[in-house]
């Protein structure tokens, strides 16, 4: 992990005896984390790794998992964090694929109380240091592979946007296999703040009373803001939303509890594109962004020139990500409304302008000849009574190509759909609105807490029957 210099830097410093990382019970100061690293790593090189080595982490215990990932970048090797909710035939899959040169299954040595040794030189930044799975919601997760540079390089721009410091409390409220959350745990380090790993919902909730600031996605900002309304104590002043958009009411919500939220737009791939601090995104610093027109649509897609994007894909992947001179995309489509109209069709520059997503594109429901952005529909019916959440997908049809098909999250209430339905006559154009309506009591999600779309587009087209998507329902 691209850290370990940091960390050894605070273990000679006034923060030694800080708690630098905490998982329940579990803690390490930096001086004791500094010591476990430096183990760590020496085991690794006396088993045979080498410096550049792919390190694959299968570890259960996020503690465990983050001491390694250090002592694999303290052997100058990189790091790759594997899921443990992944079923044991996936891992192997993924194992088989990337063929790591050393595979981690149980915790490295501790360093016993060992005096730390200093820093030594900073590291390279260019030099390959951390790995990690991008499938989003959809798709066979492969492996992304980022320089030190471009994730440590941001580090200074996110500390003064969260306005992170040494000495507070970092909640991390997911598994390290996500890069949101691993970057949330590593960047707390370099800061010389306090880690707290909560990846789980009761944890979360049980931590909020010693946390200055907290990583999560929009689902469990839910959770946090449902336990706040609650009356569970916190001192919490910040939460950093990354995986996808806030709406009005959370942001609402979390003002009423005197709690700033900082969304963010990025994709493994890319890092950070985009910021939120309550007026909308634009880019982020040292981010160039542009919005090129797309045939068909007034949505373009989103291109950026940045120095945080990964290198590419491990093991001869394909997946997303498209460069072209010097510019990467991940087909994301936005607009920009507030912008004139770029001359001779070229792209819009997105400056210093608020920047609207519209979801992949290919995730975009053409029907009917019309261009239908999921989450401009999931908007319109999100905020009715009675729906926790909803995702809309396509279903091919024979004269239309496909239609528009909305999965709710919420509990059997009579005239719900008739509800919903009125909601998308007075908000919706007519290609918009769902034709086909489904209930489940709880939308299937990744482990990272985003929607399972995947799954739930394969059901709902009908390409796969078996998908996981929970008891789906017709909603009458």
């Amino acid at each position: 992990m691209p850290v370990a210099h940091h960390v050894l830097q605070h273990a000679h410093g006034p923060a030694a005896d800080r708690v630098a990382v905490r998982c329940g019970e579990r803690s390490r100061t930096y001086a004791e984390l500094a010591a476990d690293l430096v183990a760590g790593a020496e085991h690794l090189a006396a088993t045979g790794t080498r410096p550049g080595d792919l390190v694959a982490l299968s570890l259960a215990d996020p503690l465990d998992t983050l001491v390694a990932l250090l002592a694999a970048d303290r052997a100058g090797a990189v790091g790759l964090v594997g899921d443990p909710a992944w079923p044991v035939h996936q891992r192997a899959e993924v194992l088989h694929a990337l063929t790591p040169a050393v595979v981690v299954h149980v915790p490295l040595p501790r360093g016993h109380g060992a005096p730390p040794p200093p820093p030594g030189p900073t590291p390279d930044d260019a030099a390959a240091a951390w790995a990690g799975f991008s499938s989003g919601s959809t798709g066979r997760p492969r492996a992304v592979l980022r320089s030190r540079g471009s994730w440590t390089g941001s580090f200074e721009h996110v500390s003064r946007l969260t306005g992170t410091r040494a000495g507070d409390t970092v909640l991390v409220t997911g598994p390290l296999a996500s890069s949101l959350h691993c970057f949330a745990a590593v960047h707390a380090l370099a800061a010389g703040a306090s880690v707290e790993l909560a990846p789980t919902v009761s944890a979360t909730t049980a931590a909020l009373a010693g946390a200055d600031l907290a990583h999560l996605v929009p689902s469990r900002l839910d959770d946090v803001l449902d336990a706040l309304d609650a009356g569970v104590p916190s001192r919490l002043r910040t939460v950093v939303v990354g995986g996808a958009g806030t709406d009005p009411a959370q942001r609402a919500r979390a003002h009423a509890h005197g709690v700033q939220v900082v969304a963010y737009y990025g994709a493994v791939e890319l890092s950070f594109v985009a910021i939120d601090t309550g007026d909308g995104l634009v880019p982020f610093p040292q981010v160039e962004v542009q919005v090129r027109p797309q045939p068909g649509t007034r949505l373009g897609e989103v291109w950026v020139r940045s120095p945080w994007t990964a290198s590419g894909y491990l093991a001869g992947a394909t997946g997303p990500l498209r460069t072209r001179d010097g510019w990467s995309t991940v087909g994301d489509l936005a607009d920009l409304p507030d912008l004139p109209d770029p001359p001779d069709g070229g792209a819009a520059d997105a400056g210093n302008r608020v920047l609207r997503l519209r979801g992949r594109g290919d995730g975009a429901i053409l029907t009917a000849g019309a261009t239908v952005v999921p989450e401009d529909v999931e908007a319109a019916l999100r905020p009715v009574p009675g729906v926790r959440d909803v995702v809309v997908a396509g279903a091919p049809h024979r004269r239309f190509g496909a239609v528009v098909v909305a999965v709710v999250e919420a509990d059997d209430h009579p005239g719900l759909r008739a509800h919903l339905e009125r909601v998308a006559r007075a908000t919706l154009a007519p290609a918009q609105r769902p034709r086909r309506w489904f209930r489940v009591d709880a939308l299937p999600r990744t482990s990272n807490g985003k929607v399972a779309r995947s799954a739930l587009g394969a059901a709902v087209a009908g390409h796969d029957p078996a998908a996981q998507v929970g008891d789906l329902a017709v909603l009458r």
